[in-house]
């Protein structure tokens, strides 16, 4: 037994891609030592800037010889079915091994070396390795048959215990030397096996375990900080791309000209993680502190002095810029901003964003009349007319992730209400919170819906390139947060933009079930509610699925969704809708009930359906029931009403108590009593008995949307 080392040196990884392609390197691996008929102990894999390696421990010297049997015809089968079974195996009739009339080819395969299985298995892995982004390079590259891979790929280290694994990759060989830190040992380093390779890349500078590097950061960074007094403001992102971006590790703490803290604390933390991939610092009081943490990727002989000031340097010119667009955009206020919105394109065929602006506005005026009546409709439109004015400043012009936060901060300086305010800072946050922010941030969601609804764009697939399904969950978390009682189906009728709005409410029905999926609410319990149409009050809606599942997941509720199911087949299977009982008994046989003659044809119609129970109800039964059937009318005759009560106060454990008393008749009447008896007269009333009960239960959900 023995252990492989591959490593496979090139020029700068991207950090982003570092993980995956480590983890990649080892599944790779793995699928081509199982496809050989080897397995490792164990597989451990590194990644660094310049380095993918691998280690799988105790590989054995060769693979098992084993014997292999392959099926072939009969031995009466015609001549030409034996000559292509011979010529497949490359035996002859006599080498055959007949078991009962079948014969069998029975081929010894000798073991392989695993130095030649490797030397096969990693070309084939470099060669189909999955980079997001991959080049070529050199003279070869004018052939679309030369290799891609991340960067130049310069060195192979593969080594089989002692031994180098002899192969070829694009004129690269595999061997055993490789190079330490870039700066700190530039030279060739000759590896002796995989036992001595982490440790000795170590003694070159090189820490080729990510988490390792990530950990000394961490630790470095805090400790840095702290001796000033300060905390370091957490970013896990930032973190691994720095771990990506050295093979060894320095963080320096390093300070700014306090003079910027004028200038928006986002903007600043923004100007340090994405130009400079510094980490933040905070003081006790949780203010940002004038002061950074970058991390060099060498041991300087002046302890980082000369580090540190290069980056203050570069920081200060990155302030500087961030300075002036904040300094030039409080020149103006922010309404005078919104002209430049005219020039720019929402979508196409869909307006400037200054119309969207103006929707916007009109658009959570109208909400907040409707559904926030204690708040004052003005500001509403105020703050939905404002919300994209920040898009036509230079500092989102330079930094677009800030959209909304800056508009939030020049509209505090330029004097505007708080609900304001508040309104254009959260107007990208997933669940917004307050009156005016959720009237701003729902307009502005629907108008986009039914603006590309209307036209046919909608998400198909995984492609959403317009955050459609983010939008419609944006609304549904803010709704859902605020408790707002809205009528959804009636808001997205307000957009000006009119599109199908039962196909937004399918829409969002499907966003919901998303949604609550992670809170551990059943899909089907969603759609079984939204099957009784006309619920479009999210918070009710959801207040019904809960008290429905807790229900449902009961052993009475299980019993009687059991009975509800029988019932409805018994009736799907007989044809027994609202039109049949209405037109049951000989006074109605000549009535034609199909077709647009039908007299009844609109019988079935929801809108009839109060009328239509009492029509029925209306029918005396005609005989004595027996004793399970009469104790099942009392209880749907007490039942029903107090369901129906229950539910229009909202009281949806009520209802769920008051249909829970269902269960032990229902269960009595199937026992014990005949539903399709020879005595049509019976067979009716007890088909429309269940029609009741089905009826009772559909007041609170549509079970036949429940599954189980």
């Amino acid at each position: 037994m023995a252990d492989f080392l591959l490593e496979l040196l090139s020029e700068e990884i991207p950090a982003r891609m570092q993980a995956k392609a480590s983890a990649d390197l080892a599944r790779l691996f793995a699928e081509q030592l199982a496809a050989a008929g080897l397995k490792a102990e164990a597989i451990e894999s590194y990644a660094t800037p310049r380095r993918l390696a691998l280690i799988a421990r105790n590989l054995p010297a060769e693979t098992a010889a084993v014997q292999e049997e392959v099926k072939g015809p009969r031995t009466s089968a015609p001549p030409q079915a034996l000559e292509g079974f011979l010529r497949k195996t490359g035996l002859s009739r006599e080498q055959l091994v007949d078991r009962d009339g079948v014969l069998f080819a029975v081929i010894d395969r000798p073991g392989r070396a695993t130095a030649a299985l490797l030397a096969e298995a990693v070309p084939a892995i470099v060669r189909a390795f999955p980079w997001p982004k991959s080049m070529r390079w050199g003279a070869a590259s004018a052939s679309t048959e030369s290799l891609r891979w991340v960067r130049p790929l310069q060195g192979i280290v593969a080594l089989f215990g002692e031994d180098i694994v002899e192969f070829d990759i694009a004129g690269v060989a595999s061997g055993a030397a490789t190079v330490g830190h870039r700066f700190h040992h530039p030279g060739i380093i000759t590896i002796g096996s995989a036992n001595d390779y982490v440790e000795k890349l170590r003694a070159c500078h090189v820490i080729v375990d990510a988490a390792e590097r990530r950990r000394i950061i961490e630790d470095g960074a805090r400790a840095a900080a702290a001796a000033e007094g300060l905390s370091l403001v957490e970013d896990e992102g930032l973190l691994a791309e720095n771990a990506g971006l050295t093979e060894w590790p320095m963080p320096l703490l390093g300070r700014f000209d306090p003079a910027f803290l004028e200038v928006p604390r986002e903007v600043i933390q923004l100007t340090m993680r994405t130009n400079q991939k510094y980490f933040a610092c905070i003081d006790a009081a949780g203010r940002l502190a004038p002061n950074f943490v970058c991390t060099a990727n060498i041991e300087a002989s002046d302890g980082g002095a000369s580090i540190v000031e290069g980056n203050q340097k570069v920081l200060a010119a990155r302030l500087s810029d961030a300075k002036f667009f904040w300094e030039q955009d409080l020149k103006q206020p922010l309404e005078s901003f919104l002209p430049k919105l005219e020039d720019m394109l929402f979508y196409e065929g869909m307006g400037s964003l200054r119309a969207k602006a103006d929707r916007i506005g009109a658009l959570a005026a109208e909400i907040c009349r409707r559904w926030f009546p204690e708040r004052d409709p003005e500001t509403a439109r105020r703050a939905g007319l404002l919300a994209k004015a920040d898009l036509a400043t230079a500092m989102v012009g330079e930094f677009p992730e800030l959209q909304g936060v800056m508009g939030g901060y020049y509209a505090e300086k330029a004097g505007e209400k708080p609900g304001t305010v508040s309104a254009l800072t959260q107007q990208y946050v997933p669940a917004v919170e307050g009156c005016i922010p959720a009237c701003v941030a729902l307009a502005d969601r629907i108008d986009t819906l039914s603006a590309f609804f209307a036209r046919g764009i909608r998400p198909t697939g995984s492609k959403d390139p317009f955050a459609l399904r983010r939008a419609a969950l944006s609304i549904i978390q803010t709704i859902l947060s605020n408790g707002t009682r809205l009528n959804l189906r009636e808001a997205l009728g307000l957009a000006e933009t009119k599109a199908d709005v039962d196909e937004l409410i399918a829409f969002f029905a499907d966003r919901l079930k998303v949604q609550q999926r992670e809170a551990g609410v059943r899909h089907d319990l969603i759609d079984a509610v939204f099957a009784l149409g006309g619920e479009d009050d999210l918070v009710r809606l959801l207040a019904r699925v809960k008290a429905l599942q807790s229900f449902v997941e009961t052993g009475e509720g299980a019993d009687l969704l059991a009975g509800y199911k029988r019932a409805a087949n018994i009736l799907k299977k007989e044809g027994w809708g609202a039109a049949s009982r209405a037109m049951a008994g000989p006074e109605n046989e000549s009535i034609p009930q199909t077709g647009e003659e039908d007299p009844l044809v609109l019988v079935d119609d929801p809108q009839l359906a109060e009328a239509v129970a009492a029509f029925n109800q209306r029918h005396p039964i005609a005989y004595a029931p027996e004793p399970e059937e009469a104790v099942l009318i009392d209880a749907i005759d007490a039942a029903a009403p107090q369901a129906q009560a229950a539910i229009e106060a909202e009281d949806f454990e009520g209802a769920m108590a008051a249909l829970a008393s269902l269960r032990a008749p229902v269960d009595a009447f199937f026992d014990k009593v005949t539903v399709n008896d020879p005595d049509p007269v019976k067979r009716e009333a007890r088909l429309d008995l269940l029609a009741r009960m089905r009826d009772a239960v559909h007041q609170v959900a549509d079970f036949s949307k429940i599954e189980g």
